[in-house]
């Protein structure tokens, strides 16, 4: 199997061996192999190991990337990819079997089904900030389908990325599963290979570019993507509750999460409360001194060090704000008299950075919501049913979380993915086998009876009775 190496020529062209790589996968998923579940259960089983047998050097590089803490590194990266593949490989067999559903009376008689099969060679396109996570996740989808597959991990968390390239190969079928590492070059040589099913994790910016290839070849795809995820503080909510988990889910992977609440709406009764409770709540889970605290990470380069820094510009801090870009360390930060048009409500924050608002009602918060694209999560802390209630039914959201944070990822009979700008599709659990599966139609008749009333010559008669079947 080739490894992808894209190579520059004098007159600018590019020289790459990804329609090698992709003929060779390609061939190989026409001769079947991949379809039996006795070939799906194995390899499911094969990642098993990998994630049991190379644990150490997951948490390592994940520290190395991201300076991740052990117990986050294994709950998010690990234990939860753990989790998906013994929930896959126990349902698998029943959700390979052919589903029975009812057949018509003009169809009749005959037996109705629906079968699911592998779409055949498929492209997986990770991010950087679960860099371990996010390729192994997908990837138990498109393998429990009977699917090959190539996984392109990001090049910014670069440990991570070799050590997926090394290890991988070693416990998976290479002749299915390949693993491509680069930057940009290597992802465009692969973009332009026709896929049967593409799924991408990043931004909305490559998501379009991504789609825009897929299109050529109508490539169907998954985007899951990002943007500025809310969370509502109404006046009936649980102060401590609400302060507690917010910093824990904000300041979680010092922020770098697509789902982590971008911003905090608070009822302006509870707004000085709750902004004294969570910095209390920072100090209780990082100590006096966040820096030296072994249980927060740090910003994954320079680069996006750099751009947080400028995202706080002349800001209120209320506590944080402290920065040291040759430690890439940014304190868990929170902000107060933000307004909506400051250039920290822009863009999707991503970094312990949260900016509180203050707003008048329920109703005002949900008008804050809706005038900006539909959030990949909306979180929700409120005693109240009705104004919980009314938030659900005022906005649109991927996933929304009532009185806590980005939980809804762990259940996986809950399809994870976003709307509009926040992406389209999605997996985790079923939905990932769903995903990588085509749901094809079939009928099954017997060769007798044969009903007149479908053939010509046709009557008054035969028409009464056909329209007695719709």
């Amino acid at each position: 199997m080739p490894e992808l190496r894209v190579v520059s020529t004098p007159s600018g062209d590019v020289d790459s061996p990804a329609p090698a790589l992709v003929g060779a996968l390609r061939a190989y998923f026409e001769t079947g192999a991949t379809k039996p579940l006795s070939w799906r259960l194995s390899q499911l089983d094969a990642l098993e190991h990998f994630l049991k047998e190379r644990e150490q050097d997951i948490l390592d590089a994940l520290r190395a990337d991201l300076g991740k803490p052990a117990a986050e590194a294994f709950g998010a990266e690990i234990g939860l990819t753990l989790s998906e593949i013994r929930l896959t490989r126990k349902k698998l067999a029943s959700w390979m079997k052919p589903e029975r559903v009812r057949t018509s009376l003009l169809a009749m008689p005959g037996r109705s089904y629906i079968y699911r099969e592998p779409l055949g060679v498929t492209l997986i396109i990770a991010p950087w900030n679960y860099p371990f996570q996010l390729v192994v996740l997908p990837l138990i989808g498109a393998i429990a389908a009977g699917n090959c597959a190539v996984v392109k991990p990001s090049e910014i968390s670069s440990n991570v990325s070799a050590l997926i390239a090394k290890w991988l190969p070693k416990y998976l079928d290479r002749r299915a599963v390949q693993v491509v590492e680069g930057g940009v070059p290597e992802t465009t040589a692969l973009l332009r290979e026709k896929w049967d099913y593409i799924l991408y994790t990043g931004n909305g910016t490559v998501g379009r570019i991504v789609m825009e290839a897929a299109a050529k070849h109508l490539t169907p795809v998954t985007l899951e993507l990002g943007g500025k995820s809310p969370c509502i503080v109404d006046e009936s909510a649980d102060l401590d509750v609400a302060a507690k988990r917010i910093v824990y889910g904000k300041f979680f992977n010092a922020g770098q999460t697509c789902v982590a609440p971008d911003y905090v709406l608070v009822h302006d009764h509870v707004h000085d409360a709750l902004i004294n409770r969570m910095v209390s709540m920072i100090r209780e889970f990082y100590g006096d001194d966040p820096k030296q605290s072994p249980d927060f990470a740090r910003i994954v380069n320079e680069r996006h060090h750099a751009r947080l820094t400028r995202l706080l510009g002349n800001t209120d801090v209320v506590t944080g704000g402290e920065t040291d870009v040759s430690d890439r360390y940014i304190a868990p930060t929170i902000l107060k008299n933000v307004k909506e048009d400051d250039a920290v409500m822009q863009e999707e924050i991503f970094g312990p950075i949260l900016p509180v608002i203050s707003v008048s009602s329920v109703e005002s918060a949900i008008g804050f919501v809706n005038r900006h694209e539909k959030p990949l999560a909306l979180y929700v802390f409120a005693g109240d049913e009705a104004a919980q209630d009314r938030v659900l039914s005022g906005t649109s959201a991927g996933g929304t979380v009532l009185n806590h944070v980005w939980l809804h990822l762990s259940v996986p009979e809950l399809p994870f993915g976003g709307v509009g700008e926040s992406g389209m599709g999605a997996y985790h659990g079923r939905q990932s086998f769903e995903t990588f599966s085509h749901r094809r139609s079939v009928l099954k008749k017997p060769t007798l009876p044969d009903p007149p009333i479908l053939f010509p010559p046709y009557s008054a008669r035969k028409l009464h009775w056909l329209k007695k079947l719709f």
